[in-house]
């Protein structure tokens, strides 16, 4: 999931919630949103490893 923050940067969070927390995780924060993106199949890819 890709939010905007009122910085104008993007940022990655988890799909599900950490259990701990009850928060998504931060995986990232990038300048644009193609390169959340970018990272984000990344993410996916190498969960399915």
């Amino acid at each position: 999931m890709i939010r905007k923050l009122t910085t104008g940067k993007f940022r990655l969070y988890s799909r599900k919630k950490d259990p701990k927390t009850g928060k998504r995780r931060n995986l990232g924060t990038f300048n644009t949103r193609k390169a959340a993106e970018a990272h984000e199949r990344a993410v996916q890819y190498f969960k399915k490893r």
